[in-house]
């Protein structure tokens, strides 16, 4: 590896900018932090401390910090999208070469990763993205590459064999379209897209990476081309990456939300982290030879869960590329760029746990040396994001047991308790809620969802909806990351992205805990403080009802009912753009059942 740089400047923003808007972003969460602590050590210590109180307070200082940065995150993102005309040219001054003309001199690789995945879903997409491509005119600069992990026999044979049609079907790409498959998965992902950049990495400056999922316009590509080509310090551009629509109910209501949410927040961060920004491993642009020769991932010592090959690689990737020199951006616009979103609650999850168990590897990586300030920060706080999960959900039940403490029930300051509760609820939808306002703010914003009824209607169904998913979802990660100690780890496999239901059998096999802490919850309370049920129950209903929520969320009755309501329906279910539409027909291969359910589930292992 060659000798890494001092950290540079793509002189895109003064590193002063960056600076004064960090340490304002930092004073704001630090005082309202701050203020919150102040808070519930007055209601705790009302009457002295016990064990509990003591618990109770040490919990919330842990998880806390994540939900006090979202309420920032998200109120900067309404600032800068409803009150400066000049937004985006603060949070991403290198966008407007996007808007260039002029022929393409620099060489792009597109590249899927595939492992144990559905073929024919994967390539209609990869095809899609081709098509797109050739109609822009200007795609004799692309390469497209499938990189196969595959390591199930049949799986892998019906990759070759969908790739020999998608040759056939494309001779005018028969040049330029390869196919690969590694006989070990060393690395996953990472080791995957590293093993590309060795061996093609050369005759490319860029790549940019799609999961088998993953679909992007032309346009929004070549955009994100220019604004590299016009910016040789830019190593990382991610994009904006949204759901697309879904049959899934789960999935359809999930990404309701967090489409909204995900337009302030992710401008309101933006504008602090700078060119330090985040990088999601897809629908990203990379700039092949500094994320060579300065991205390879260290295996950590000792052994998995917390030793050896790092799952969620692409943050690392992200901070070794800063280090590098070359910044790591995010272009904050809705802009042709889509996802799947899981469709259960059961697959929802257990991407997380992988998730999970990547970024408590971090903690072996804090020290590595060089490292820019602001990146050092995001490490840790992909670390806090999970740590503060088991915190969240220990307070719960240490909540339930406070009247065990002796402390004289009518002298407890509930007033001011109920209040501290409002206020934490109110901080945890915050972005949520900016999300919905920001539609509402903007000119023909609630038209596009179907109009202010409908979107009203499905912002309610799914705050219900994000309460039930929170409670199911922390608790299997609570119990996850105590697992994590005793050595329990994940596996990286294919992912069942297609709406399937779920029977009630199934759904108990995963969820039971949820049930049985739920129970606990509800006993407790009705024998020591029956008042408490009511007003706990936006954090408390979800545990108890975890497995009827998933059998229902996976439903596809519910999926049916909420298309033909226009329930939760994203723009682009009521409004295809060309992308979509020209996925839908290049779909007819894939085979499916008259209910929406694939006739093959690849289930990960």
């Amino acid at each position: 590896m060659t000798s890494i740089p001092s950290a540079l400047s793509a002189h895109l923003q003064p590193a002063s900018i960056l600076t004064r808007r960090r340490v304002g972003v930092a004073s704001l969460n630090l005082v309202t932090y701050g203020l919150l602590l102040v808070w519930l050590a007055q209601i705790l210590g009302a009457q002295g401390w016990s064990a509990i109180d003591v618990a109770i307070f040490v919990c919330f200082a842990i998880a806390a910090p994540w939900s006090v940065l979202g309420v920032w995150n998200a109120l900067i993102g309404l600032w800068l999208l409803h009150m400066r005309d000049d937004a985006l040219a603060l949070v991403a001054p290198f966008a407007d070469a996007g808007d260039t003309s002029g022929p393409l001199h620099l060489r792009t690789a597109v590249v899927m990763t595939v492992r144990n995945e559905d073929p024919a879903r994967a390539y209609a997409r990869l095809e899609t993205v081709m098509h797109s491509i050739l109609a822009t005119g200007e795609d004799s600069t692309f390469g497209f590459f499938v990189l196969s992990d595959t390591s199930e026999a049949d799986v892998a044979a019906l990759e070759e064999h969908a790739f020999d049609g998608l040759k056939l079907r494309n001779p005018e790409f028969s040049e330029r379209l390869f196919y690969r498959r590694r006989t070990d998965n060393a690395g996953y992902k990472a080791g995957n897209l590293r093993d590309f950049c060795e061996r093609w990495g050369a005759d490319y400056e860029f790549m940019l990476p799609l999961d088998a999922d993953s679909l992007m316009s032309g346009e929004t590509i070549l955009r994100m081309v220019r604004m590299g080509q016009a910016h040789p310090k830019l190593g990382i551009l991610q994009s904006l990456v949204v759901g697309a629509p879904a049959t899934s109910g789960f999935a359809r209501i999930f990404q309701f939300g967090m489409r909204h949410g995900m337009r302030p927040y992710t401008m309101g961060s933006a504008f602090w982290a700078g060119d330090c920004g985040p990088f999601w491993g897809h629908n990203a642009l990379v700039r092949i030879a500094p994320f060579r020769d300065h991205c390879k991932l260290p295996v950590l010592p000792g052994k998995a869960p917390l030793g050896g090959q790092i799952l969620s690689h692409d943050q690392v990737e992200a901070v070794m590329m800063r280090r590098a020199g070359f910044e790591c951006r995010v272009l904050p616009q809705e802009s042709g760029s889509y996802e799947d979103n899981p469709p259960t609650l059961l697959e929802f999850s257990r991407r997380d746990l992988r998730w999970c168990q990547g970024n408590m590897q971090y903690w072996a990586l804090l020290g590595l040396k060089g490292l820019h300030p602001m990146n050092r920060f995001q490490l840790l706080w992909a670390i806090m994001m999970f740590i503060g999960v088991p915190a969240f959900t220990a307070i719960i039940a240490l909540a339930a047991l406070k009247p065990l403490d002796g402390e004289d029930v009518n002298a407890f300051p509930a007033a001011s308790a109920l209040g501290f509760y409002a206020v934490f609820l109110a901080m945890y939808l915050a972005p949520k809620l900016a999300g919905f306002l920001d539609i509402a703010l903007t000119p023909g914003g609630l038209a596009r969802y179907g109009g202010g009824r409908r979107f009203a209607l499905g912002a309610l169904l799914e705050l219900g909806f994000s309460f039930l998913l929170g409670a199911s979802t922390t608790l299997r990660t609570s119990l996850f990351m105590i697992g994590l100690l005793f050595g329990r780890s994940v596996i990286w496999s294919g992912q069942a992205r297609d709406a399937h239901a779920l029977s009630v059998a199934t759904a108990a096999r995963g969820l039971w805990p949820q049930m049985a802490f739920g129970v606990f919850l509800f006993v407790a309370a009705g024998v020591l403080a029956p008042g408490v049920i009511l007003w706990s129950l936006p954090l408390t209903a979800g545990y108890l009802l975890a497995v009827p929520f998933a059998v229902l969320s996976a439903s596809p009755a519910l999926g049916s009912w909420l298309a033909r309501t226009s329930l939760c329906a994203l723009p682009e279910d009521l409004a295809p753009p060309p992308i979509l539409t020209a996925l839908d027909a290049r779909r007819g291969g894939h085979a499916l059942t008259e209910h929406g359910e694939t006739t093959r589930i690849f289930e990960p292992a």
